[in-house]
């Protein structure tokens, strides 16, 4: 019988030292951090991440904002259930967020920094509350379907379609949380953040998340999650008055200069600063920059 191994948080909380807190999600316990008061700024990571992304960024804005951010259900400090109690679809992702907002009366003057899977995730959940949202931080990411010609990485094609294999190499291997430690990061990252990203994938069990995410990737109409991100992709417009900032790392293998082109292209007033030396982990690789960057565009 495979067992779910426990999360050693002991071995990263010098790097995240915010307290926990949790919320029952029709009988799961979903995880999120609350620190500071002020106008809120939700934070959305993707996937193999986790909260745990955003820790630089939670320390420079919480003096003077209310930061919240959750671990999506599967990921980070959440439960991590079977597909028999939670169908690790976008549409849940969204609902989840949905139900964690009004759970903490967030109802006004939010803020998003998305990243990621939390860009498909915080841009749906922009489109159902556009009056409340204030600001918007995008870093490597996508909230729309890619263009014709753009292919799918082999990698991440692999781990969507050839399903057996996915499961021992990403279920009992950890290769796709274990692999993006190598190449989300451009500059590299030190061993006691490696061991932070990684800590709550440490099990079969608790790597479901990682591997349902890549196989919820929409690209045929038949896809389950296809006629959401069709949907936010059409609708997309409807939120270009909201300020935003784009902070893009330009050695991303997934979401490259072509997807930035398609930002630039749905909003050209966004504010864009490119990081010539950061890949998908941009937060990581250009940690102090954009950290400035976020605090100067949130005031």
């Amino acid at each position: 019988m495979i067992k779910r191994k426990p999360i050693d948080t002991s071995r990263f909380r010098h790097l995240y030292p915010f307290k926990s807190n949790y919320m029952d999600l029709n009988g799961l316990k979903y995880h999120y951090l609350d620190e500071g008061t002020g106008d809120p700024v939700i934070m959305l990571h993707g996937n193999p991440t986790w909260s745990f992304y955003y820790r630089s960024l939670i320390n420079k804005l919480s003096p003077d904002y209310r930061i919240i951010v959750p671990d999506h259900i599967g990921c980070g400090l959440s439960d991590k259930p079977d597909q028999k109690r939670y169908d690790y679809r976008l549409k849940s992702r969204v609902d989840d967020l949905e139900a964690l907002a009004e759970h903490l009366n967030l109802k006004q003057n939010i803020s998003l920094v998305v990243h990621d899977w939390g860009g498909m995730i915080g841009m749906a959940f922009a489109l159902r509350h556009r009056k409340i949202i204030d600001r918007i931080v995008i870093m490597n990411t996508a909230a729309f379907l890619p263009s014709e010609n753009k292919n799918m990485p082999l990698r991440l094609w692999i781990v969507r379609n050839i399903k057996p294999l996915a499961a021992v190499a990403v279920l009992g291997f950890n290769l796709f949380s274990f692999s993006a430690l190598f190449l989300a990061s451009h500059k590299g990252l030190s061993k006691e953040v490696r061991i932070g990203l990684t800590a709550p994938y440490n099990s079969w069990k608790n790597r479901i998340a990682t591997l349902k995410f890549v196989q919820d990737i929409p690209v045929r109409q038949k896809d389950h999650s296809y006629q959401l991100v069709r949907n936010i992709d059409n609708n997309l417009h409807k939120i270009k008055d909201i300020p935003m900032l784009i902070c893009w790392g330009e050695h991303d293998f997934v979401f490259d200069n072509d997807y930035l082109e398609q930002w630039q292209r749905r909003f050209p007033k966004a504010k864009v600063h490119t990081f010539s030396n950061a890949g998908h982990y941009v937060l990581e690789d250009a940690q102090d920059q954009i950290c400035t960057l976020v605090g100067n565009f949130l005031k």
